[in-house]
């Protein structure tokens, strides 16, 4: 091992196939991300507009709501307006997974600071119910700033711990992004270019056993849960499915997304998971030259 490799991230050498690929693209600067806010305006709309402005962007096939662009782009009068949120493109994926219908009762477990409580409520276009759910005072406030600057108006915001939240009726759609050590973020956390600690990981870990088995419960029957993370560790993804499945009558949905991805790993650090998790995804950060992260969609059955 050279000491060009990241110690931390060492770990993973063996389960990220394009190894080298993605060293080069932690060691790249990170692109500006926008996802049109289409509560408000229109992709094409805002894009004349920023154009016009002298800020090139540039689109993603399979995501048109989305632009990139090269540029700072977060003091224009559009972001203000919330015309636009500056979002990585990575984050769009375990809200399509979601797939939110208007009209639904949704759940978004771990909200703040609101990036995907706010997709969630552009693609149910503002019908139905969205409960955002954020326990911490300070980030609760700016899960409400955004909200409201997007115009959210079919979301309410809850102030449980995620794992004690009510149980009742049944959610159709329930999205549990849950806390993680973040490792998928490290082009725009230097510290973490090291690998999270694995007293971090373990730590973690627990709270997304308990997060992932409260979502779940609060589904109706039929009703789908998406699991996200924003890290590498095993730990905290594929270990926590199979948590889930060992315990609940739980199904993992298989997910086809048109772009660069990789399976989930069925084995890590001598522990074998169930076949099934072979069916969630892993993104790094080479795969859409964005960050890094981990999607499963899991359907409760009766």
């Amino acid at each position: 091992m050279t000491s060009s490799i990241p110690v931390g991230l060492d770990r993973y050498r063996d389960i990220i196939p394009e190894w080298d690929e993605f060293l080069a693209a932690c060691r790249r600067p990170l692109a500006v991300d926008l996802r049109v806010n289409t509560l408000r305006i229109r992709p094409e709309e805002l894009r004349a507009r920023l154009e016009n402005q002298g800020i090139p962007l540039g689109r993603f096939d399979w995501e048109p709501t989305y632009f990139r662009t090269t540029q700072p782009v977060g003091a224009t009068v559009e972001h203000w307006a919330g015309l636009y949120y500056l979002q990585e493109i990575v984050q769009s994926v375990p809200v399509a997974a979601l797939d939110p219908r208007p009209g639904e009762l949704v759940l978004d477990l771990c909200a703040a600071p609101g990036g995907k409580t706010t997709d969630i409520a552009a693609r149910m276009e503002n019908r139905g119910c969205l409960i955002a759910n954020e326990p911490n005072g300070r980030r609760q406030q700016a899960l409400l700033a955004n909200v409201n600057r997007i115009g959210a108006w079919n979301t309410t915001v809850a102030e449980y711990r995620g794992q004690d939240f009510p149980l009742g009726d049944g959610f159709d759609r329930v999205l549990v992004d849950a806390p993680c050590s973040a490792e998928g973020t490290l082009r725009k956390e230097p510290s973490l270019q090291a690998g999270a600690s694995a007293p971090a990981i373990r730590r973690l870990a627990g709270i997304q056993a308990m997060l992932i088995l409260r979502g779940f419960d609060l589904l109706r029957v039929g009703g789908w849960l998406v699991y996200s993370t924003c890290t590498f560790a095993p730990e905290e993804n594929e270990a926590i499915v199979a948590h889930l499945l060992e315990r609940r009558q739980a199904r993992i949905l298989p997910l086809s997304v048109p772009f660069p991805h990789a399976c989930a790993v069925t084995a890590w650090d001598g522990v074998r998971y169930p076949k099934e998790v072979a069916g969630c995804l892993r993104i790094y950060p080479h795969h859409l030259d964005s960050g890094g992260g981990f999607v499963a969609r899991i359907e409760r059955v009766a």
